[in-house]
C-alpha cells in the first residue's frame, strides 16, 4: 500500500509563541525567543541563556491533579497536541484502533529526574515519588496523549536525540502509508532547560558561551560558537488523505517523503563527508516527486555549531546537485527559538508547512558574517516573500541520527 498522507492539525508550544498564530508571525518578523534563564541560578555556569517556553499554563490543557503527575515535558506536548487535535476538529472521528500516537523526545522527564534525585540524596528513599518513574520515561508524552484522546493503534516514543521530533512524523507517515493506521498524532517534546543537563552540553563544549543574547544563536554565520538550548513542543495531526477529505476536514500539505539513515561514525559529530545527511534528503526528496530547486524551501537543522552547519552545507550539495543546491531557499528558525532538541523537528515542520501556505519563508536572523564553507542562500536577516512548491525539514541527531520529511501542496 501507498497511501497518501495529509496533515489536518497542528499546534505549538515554543520560546515565541505558545499558538500557530504568535508563532508564525514572530518567526517571520525576525522576534528573537532567547533570554536570560530564570529556570534556575546559573551564577557558577557558563551558560546563562536560552530559549525558554514564556506565559505557558499547563492548566489550559491538563487538570492540576494530572499536571502533577506529569514532567514538563509533557505539559508541552499535551498543549501542542490539544491545540492540533482542535485545530484539525479530528476528536471523536476516528475509529480508536485506527489511530496512533507517535511523539518524541530527545530526554525525556529530566526535570523530574533532577528534582527527585536531590529528594533522594537529601532526605533517603522513602521520599522517592511513586510517580517517579512514569514521569521520567520518554514514552509518555505519546502515552498520556493516547489516554486523553483515545487513540489505541500503536502509541510510540521516537527517542534519537535531536532527530526525534521529524522520525516521529516520518514513522507516523509510514504507519498511514502502509495501511496500520489512518490518523495519527505526531510531534515532539523537550524541557531540557536544567541544571545538569546545561551542565553536561557546555562541558562538552556544545553550546555558545556567549552573553550577547542578539548574536547567540548564530545558524551559518563564520562567527558560530554552539547552539543555544530551547524547549517547547510541536504536533500535527496526519491522516489518510480520502479519511481527511470524506470529513469535510481542511488539509494544509501532503506529507509526501520521508528519509532517514545513520552516519555510524561518532558519537556526536557528524560525518564530515555528509553522505548519510546527504541520503536522508535524497529519500525525502524523492518520495516527494522532484520539482524546480527555484521553488523548494529547506527548513535546515542549522544549529549554530561549527561541524553542523559546514556538514549540512555539503549534505544539501551532494542531494541536489551543487548547481541545484544554489538555487534553493534555506532559513535556520534556531536563529530565533534556539535548538529545541527532540521538539526541534516537529516545530520545524510546521514552519515548513506554513512557508507552503503563507508564500513567506522565515529568516536565519543573525547572519551577518558570510562562512566560505556555508555558501549556500540561507534568507539572513529578513523574511522573503516566495511562492514555495515543496518543503524539506532535515534533522541531525547525536548518534549521527539524520532525518528528513517533505511537504508539497496538494493537487
Amino acid at each position: 500500500m501507498n497511501r497518501r498522507v495529509v496533515v489536518t492539525g497542528m499546534g505549538v508550544i515554543s520560546p515565541v509563541g505558545n499558538d500557530i498564530d504568535t508563532f508564525w508571525n514572530n518567526l517571520i518578523n525576525g522576534v528573537n525567543g532567547i533570554g536570560h534563564i530564570t529556570k534556575f541560578d546559573t551564577t557558577d555556569y557558563a551558560v546563562k541563556i536560552a530559549a525558554e517556553v514564556k506565559d505557558f499554563n499547563v492548566l489550559d490543557y491538563m487538570s492540576k491533579p494530572d499536571s502533577r503527575r506529569a514532567d514538563i515535558n509533557v505539559h508541552y506536548a499535551m498543549g501542542a497536541a490539544a491545540q492540533a487535535v482542535e485545530d484539525s476538529g479530528i476528536e471523536g472521528r476516528f475509529v480508536p484502533e485506527r489511530c496512533g500516537v507517535y511523539f518524541g523526545s530527545g530526554i525525556g522527564g529530566i526535570t523530574t529526574f533532577e528534582e527527585v534525585n536531590t529528594k533522594l540524596i537529601n532526605k533517603g528513599p522513602r521520599f522517592v515519588s511513586p510517580y517517579f518513574i512514569p514521569m521520567m520515561i520518554p514514552n509518555m508524552a505519546a502515552g498520556t496523549i493516547a489516554i486523553k484522546y483515545g487513540c489505541k493503534g500503536a502509541a510510540l516514543p521516537a527517542v534519537s536525540a535531536c532527530a526525534s521530533g521529524t522520525n516521529a512524523i516520518g514513522e507516523a507517515l509510514r504507519a498511514i502509508r502502509h495501511g496500520y493506521a489512518d490518523v495519527m498524532i505526531t510531534g515532539g517534546t523537550e524541557a531540557a532547560i536544567t541544571a545538569t543537563s546545561l551542565a553536561g552540553f557546555i562541558n562538552m563544549q556544545a553550546l555558545n558561551i556567549t552573553d550577547d543574547i542578539e548574536h547567540a544563536s548564530l545558524p551559518f554565520d563564520a562567527r558560530r560558537g554552539g547552539f543555544v538550548m530551547g524547549e517547547g513542543a510541536g504536533a500535527l495531526v496526519l491522516e489518510e488523505y480520502e479519511h481527511a477529505v470524506n470529513r469535510g476536514a481542511k488539509i494544509y500539505a501532503e506529507l509526501t517523503g520521508y528519509g532517514s539513515t545513520c552516519d555510524a561514525h561518532h558519537m556526536t559529530a557528524p560525518d564530515p563527508e555528509a553522505e548519510g545527511g546527504a541520503n536522508a534528503i535524497r529519500n525525502a526528496y524523492l518520495e516527494n516527486g522532484e520539482c524546480d530547486p527555484e521553488r523548494i524551501y529547506i527548513n535546515a537543522h542549522g544549529t549554530g555549531t561549527p561541524l553542523n552547519d559546514k556538514s549540512e552545507t555539503l549534505a544539501l550539495k551532494k542531494a541536489f546537485g551543487e548547481d541545484a543546491a544554489r538555487r534553493l531557499t534555506i532559513s535556520s528558525t534556531k536563529s530565533m527559538t534556539g535548538h529545541m532538541l527532540g521538539a526541534a523537528g516537529a516545530i520545524e515542520a510546521i514552519a515548513s508547512i506554513k512557508v507552503l501556505n503563507e508564500g513567506i519563508v522565515p529568516p536565519t536572523i543573525g547572519l551577518e558574517e558570510a562562512d566560505p564553507e556555508c555558501d549556500l542562500f540561507y534568507t539572513p536577516q529578513k523574511a522573503v516573500e516566495k511562492e514555495i512548491d515543496a518543503a524539506l525539514s532535515s534533522s541531525l541527531g547525536f548518534g549521527g541520527h539524520n532525518a528528513c520529511i517533505a511537504f508539497r501542496k496538494v493537487k
